[in-house]
């Protein structure tokens, strides 16, 4: 799913620290030692972002994670319940992340940077499990790549009206003459192909056209 650029400024966001790593490079000159923080910036209402900050002192690495964070926020897909709209499993690198729908009242049951990307993302009820690289930044990553790929039921069905011409529903009326024309049997097989493919009931076929 293509998301839109969302302003941050029109948000009230919350940053937490994810990890902060020292990094030592060593040139002509001697050691260059730097920091290079994780921040994921989130305003609990289904908008959630992460990013890198490099600095030689960590408060000016968490400002810049955060600037960068903001740049780069998803609208995550919730159901009324504050829970995702379905399960997914996210990866990246060699972490893999499953997030799973859970019933009001689980609460969230994720490690460490799942836990503050979902939290600040605005999901109360998850769980989730981790596979792979334990790599924070793949993990957050991975993380984000499952949440990405989620969709609510508005977005589903608008999916397949982009590639269905008509849907229609038959039950218990008489075959009319426009019925029996070749194109309508031609579009019946293929609607109970579809039909069958999806565990649909028979009476609501989806009669794609112009196949």
């Amino acid at each position: 799913m293509k998301q839109e650029r969302i302003d941050a400024n029109s948000l009230e966001l919350t940053e937490k620290v994810v990890s902060i790593k020292r990094v030592t490079k060593t040139t002509k000159g001697g050691r260059n030692m730097r920091f290079t923080a994780l921040v994921v910036v989130g305003d609990g209402n289904g908008h959630v972002g992460a990013g890198l900050g490099k600095a030689i002192e960590i408060p000016e690495a968490i400002r810049k994670g955060k600037e960068d964070a903001a740049k780069n926020l998803i609208t995550v897909a919730l159901d009324e319940h504050a829970s995702v709209t379905h399960d997914f499993v996210g990866k990246f690198g060699g972490a893999s992340v499953l997030l799973k729908k859970a019933p009001e009242g689980t609460g969230v049951i994720a490690g460490g940077p799942v836990r503050n990307v979902v939290e600040l993302a605005g999901i109360g009820d998850i769980v989730s499990k981790s596979q792979g690289s334990n790599t924070k930044i793949n993990i957050v990553r991975a993380t984000f790549e499952a949440l990405k790929q989620l969709r609510t039921v508005e977005e589903v069905a608008e999916n397949f009206k982009k590639q269905i011409n008509a849907i229609f529903y038959i039950e218990d009326r008489e075959i009319t003459p426009e019925d029996d024309k070749p194109e309508y049997k031609k579009n019946e097989e293929k609607a109970r192909e579809i039909a069958q493919k999806y565990n649909l009931p028979i009476l609501h076929l989806i009669l794609p056209l112009n196949v």
